[in-house]
């Protein structure tokens, strides 16, 4: 009895010391560990994780873990072919996880208007960091929504054009072409030498459709694939059916080398930059294999840069470019917490310093101190994107799915099948656009 007794009298005592202690911890102001809510970001990207914008990411993403209690960040990726499908069952079930990257244009428009995706700007505006983003991304991102808002963020910022090597063109006598009938005849005569023109991804599809685009935009000038969104052009017009026609010209002569259907895009770069192949069409995201040394067989003194060349009467200029920023990474308006928004912070208003200084990354981020080593064909690019007049969409910016679906799939048989006419292509394109509307 006595110990029972004892043990009650020592109750209320150990009650009264907890109760202080738990006033104590309250009265101090501080978070403890435990008492922080869990917090899980997931990033869902088919960007590989250690590459690019991901690892940028995901490196300052570690660094906000290690040193914040109750935060865990995971990365996953996804096979692009499967990416938007995924997403969208994602979407559909309301579990979309805090980050993602989808598609630019019409996917992403459809998703803004279902109202899963965070506003960014307004996001950003409240967290502080907002002039940390390029207005003129931020302008070119909203632009690409079609005036809906800011709703993915300009992890890269990209102009599209012709890389070539300087050491084969000035082997054959080539200067930079001025021209599409320059360009073509500077292939035929490579072509006739043993010499592959053109390193193009056949097997990735839209490699394909973004030469056709290239011309699209010489014959009717930077902002035809919007004017095609708003009916205003056919893709069943004259111009459009020289540019099929032109692009299918190249591929049945040989341009794209052999077997261009079975090539991937980590073949085509190798093939430009093992000297295999003298022209590369590609968007200046491939600046990191460029400044490769493992990668870059040809020296980065061996690599120059030309915008799309001219069609003889068209209304294009040299001063308008495709420009894009990659594919965009959004976040769910539904997973946005306090907490999350802390971690936001955190990493975006360091990602463009630390994407510019580790990789040579050009973002739609501020970089204030730009590193002194800065890689010469990174310097190129940013040098053009500051020249540029005006920036066009690329081909299926505005398609829908099954239109996009449709116009890279039909343009491997392009490129490969004399049988297929160019106007045929156009035609079932067209009809899928209209029923859309």
């Amino acid at each position: 009895m006595r110990g029972w007794a004892s043990a009650a009298c020592k109750l209320p005592l150990m009650v009264a010391v907890l109760l202080l202690l738990a006033s104590c911890s309250q009265a101090d102001g501080l978070e403890r560990p435990h008492e922080m809510n869990e917090t899980k970001v997931l990033y869902l990207s088919s960007n590989k994780e250690q590459e690019g914008s991901a690892r940028i990411i995901s490196q300052l993403s570690r660094e906000y873990e290690a040193e914040t209690a109750g935060f865990t960040y995971e990365f996953e990726n996804v096979a692009e072919s499967d990416l938007s499908q995924r997403v969208q069952l994602l979407a559909a079930s309301n579990d979309l996880p805090v980050l993602f990257s989808y598609q630019s244009g019409k996917p992403l428009i459809d998703m803004i208007r279902s109202d899963a995706l965070l506003d960014l700007e307004d996001t950003f505006e409240e967290l502080g960091i907002l002039g940390k983003l390029s207005p003129a991304a931020v302008e070119l991102l909203k632009a690409y929504a079609n005036g809906e808002g800011l709703y993915a963020l300009p992890l890269e910022l990209n102009i599209e054009g012709f890389w070539y090597n300087k050491r084969i063109f000035g082997e054959y006598g080539i200067e930079v072409p001025k021209t599409w009938t320059d360009m073509l005849a500077a292939a035929e005569k490579l072509h006739a030498n043993g010499v592959q023109p053109f390193a193009v991804a056949g097997k990735d599809k839209w490699p394909i459709t973004r030469l056709i685009n290239a011309y699209a935009i010489r014959v009717y000038g930077a902002d035809v694939m919007e004017r095609v969104d708003k009916g205003e052009v056919s893709l069943t017009s004259r111009g459009f059916v020289e540019a099929a026609e032109t692009v299918q010209r190249m591929g049945l002569s040989g341009y794209f080398g052999p077997r261009v259907n079975t090539v991937d895009m980590a073949s085509s770069v190798d093939a430009f930059l093992q000297g295999r192949a003298a022209m590369f069409y590609m968007g200046s995201w491939q600046l990191r294999a460029f400044n490769d040394e493992t990668q870059n067989r040809i020296g980065e003194d061996s690599i120059g840069f030309f915008s799309i060349p001219l069609v003889e009467g068209g209304s294009g200029t040299l001063d308008e470019y495709p420009v894009n920023a990659g594919l965009t990474t959004s976040f769910s308006k539904a997973a946005y917490t306090p907490e999350v928004g802390k971690w936001m912070k955190f990493v975006f208003e360091r990602y463009g310093e630390r994407a510019m200084s580790e990789l040579g990354m050009i973002t739609g981020f501020q970089v204030d101190h730009m590193p002194a080593d800065l890689p010469p064909l990174t310097k190129l690019v940013q040098e053009k994107i500051n020249e540029v007049s005006r920036a066009a969409l690329w081909f299926e910016a505005r398609f829908d799915t099954n239109a996009q679906l449709l116009a890279w799939d039909q343009a491997q048989l392009l490129v490969t099948d004399e049988s297929y006419e160019p106007l045929q292509y156009l035609t079932a394109l067209q009809t899928q656009l209209d029923r859309e509307r």
